[in-house]
């Protein structure tokens, strides 16, 4: 039976546990959106465990310096309800992590969903009870929460990867991971200052940390592509449209590959002629973003096609960047264009030209420790005040191994994943019945614009539960044979671009020593696994036991 949704519908029983119908993990997009879902549509009681003190996910850690979306504001958004599209105006072409933080705040506020939401509470542990067939979820607040569903909206990138580089805590001055930036901020003011990493995060840190600093020196692993983003004011011509169109946008990112507000433009690079293929570059990278990729459709499955792009990008950088032996080293890149997230930029190789901006290639020498005075390479010391490791997440598996989390015949998730997750569907694993993964690994997730992505699988858990409800079902769990099924069509998926190319790829989980290399989002397009979704709900929820 469904209980009234509001806080004091928990039951407390009489061994001291709060009884839930169903419990997640996770305030960000994904918790706050499950939250509504199940409480407002279904009238479950719920609640929402977070470790934060406000709403945010991903979002409340990351702001370091020039943290922003790389997908487009009017996209990153939830779409669910056009009133809520229509009340809300973005700023910027691009948000910033405030601005999203603000939005979310928004739509807490907006729907009471802080009513339902623990702070400043961490998920200790969650042990799945066969004989109750309930879930029994503890926080360090020393709560024990028994749940019929659990439901995990960790997010896929929540995950700081602190690299174990020896000396790390002799250094005498101050260190910090961007994935999780004080607050406060940190001032750069005159400082020397080392940056680890230039991935995305990187990307966007490395030209406002240089604004501040006495001198800014980067350490590069592996070189990477980026386009320009053009970030600029929204006008009101734009607000207008964008608030206009809600219908054709949202059929637009439901329909198509990657989730975003754009669709990839039928036709191939390689066979394009090359002035003609040149041209339309050209005017893709002055508009900038991500949409640059979308030129051709044949990018990620054609070597040719690929290295069009590639060289066009490389030619950018080289002519961007007036030290030559700086140009070479941002220019040697080792994976095929787009492999990785081409990450969108403000002036990244742009500063590169100021005089207080030195790169070290990290390939060609590898860091040896970090010693009290700074980074050590070789026979030469870097002296530093300041070490900022942009060194991204253990991604996608990395949240949810950080619970112990224990299934059926006391069998731990992290035995389960010893080599690699496997799933069905990124949303189940066979072993764990009534756990929901939302964008867990499996599914398109971070190669897809977030919000839709999301979007798609809360609905889908949602149906799910709905179903169960009305049918009497106590119980769901995906099978083995499906889980196996699934995970090889996840490996042809990825073997069917060049993806897997890339073998410096956080995809692969490359960026975690130790971590095993598995190919972990689905690569077949947003709009092809949202219609294997759907046909599996029809279909009696094929490759799952229901009872």
């Amino acid at each position: 039976m469904a209980i009234a949704a509001t806080p004091e519908s928990k039951i407390v029983s009489t061994s001291g546990a709060i009884e839930v119908d169903a419990l997640i993990i996770g305030a960000g997009f994904s918790g706050l959106y499950q939250l509504l879902s199940l409480r407002d549509k279904l009238n479950l009681s719920v609640q929402v465990i977070e470790v934060a003190d406000e709403v945010g996910g991903t979002w409340y850690w990351n702001r370091y310096p020039g943290a922003r979306c790389d997908s487009e504001s009017h996209s990153y958004q939830y779409y669910f309800s056009d009133e809520l599209v229509k009340e809300w105006e973005w700023t910027q072409r691009y948000p910033d992590h405030a601005e999203i933080r603000q939005y979310l705040g928004h739509v807490a506020k907006k729907f009471d969903l802080k009513a339902n939401i623990k702070f400043k509470t961490r998920v200790t542990a969650a042990k799945y009870h066969e004989a109750s067939n309930r879930w029994h979820i503890t926080t360090d607040a020393g709560d024990t929460y028994v749940a019929k569903y659990f439901i995990t909206a960790v997010g896929c990138l929540s995950s700081a990867n602190i690299p174990k580089i020896a000396g790390l805590e002799s250094f005498g001055g101050e260190w910090y991971h961007t994935g999780q930036w004080p607050h406060e901020g940190v001032d750069f003011t005159g400082k020397r200052v080392g940056i680890i990493g230039t991935g995305s995060t990187g990307i966007q840190a490395i030209p406002v940390i240089a604004e501040q600093a006495g001198h800014l020196t980067v350490f590069q692993r592996t070189a990477n592509y980026s386009i320009p983003s053009r970030n600029a004011p929204l006008t009101d011509q734009f607000k207008q449209f964008a608030k206009e169109k809600i219908s054709d946008i949202r059929h637009v990112m439901h329909t198509n590959t990657n989730g975003h507000a754009f669709r990839m433009v039928p036709r191939s690079a390689i066979a394009t002629p090359e002035a003609e293929r040149r041209a339309i570059m050209e005017k893709a990278w002055e508009k900038g973003g991500l949409e640059f990729r979308a030129c051709f459709d044949d990018i990620l499955i054609n070597k040719d096609s690929n290295d069009t792009m590639a060289e066009f990008v490389c030619e950018k950088i080289r002519a961007i960047v007036r030290d030559p032996a700086k140009a070479e080293v941002l220019a040697d890149i080792d994976h095929p264009f787009a492999t990785k997230r081409p990450p969108v930029d403000t002036h990244y190789f742009e500063t590169y030209n100021r005089d207080n901006v030195s790169i070290v290639n990290l390939r060609k020498t590898p860091i040896d420790s970090i010693t009290p005075k700074g980074i050590k390479i070789g026979d030469q010391e870097y002296e530093l005040d300041i070490i900022v490791f942009a060194t991204g997440f253990d991604a996608m598996t990395g949240p949810l191994l950080n619970i112990n989390i224990t299934g059926k015949n006391n069998t731990a998730l992290k035995d389960v994943w010893s080599t690699g997750p496997s799933n069905y569907l990124g949303l189940q694993v066979p072993g764990f019945p009534n756990m929901f993964t939302i964008t867990g690994p499996g599914s398109p997730s971070v190669l897809c614009n977030m919000p839709v992505a999301i979007e798609q699988h809360v609905d889908w858990i949602t149906h799910c539960i709905a179903d169960m409800q009305a049918n009497g079902l106590q119980k769901i769990e995906a099978t083995a044979k499906a889980a196996n099924d699934w995970v090889q069509e996840v490996n042809v998926a990825a073997n069917a671009t060049l993806l897997p190319q890339a073998k410096h790829s956080w995809y692969l989980g490359a960026n975690v020593p130790g971590k095993p290399r598995v190919f972990m989002p689905y690569a077949g397009g947003m709009a092809n696994y949202r219609k294997i979704c759907d046909d599996v709900a029809k279909n009696s929820y094929t490759g799952f036991q229901r009872t």
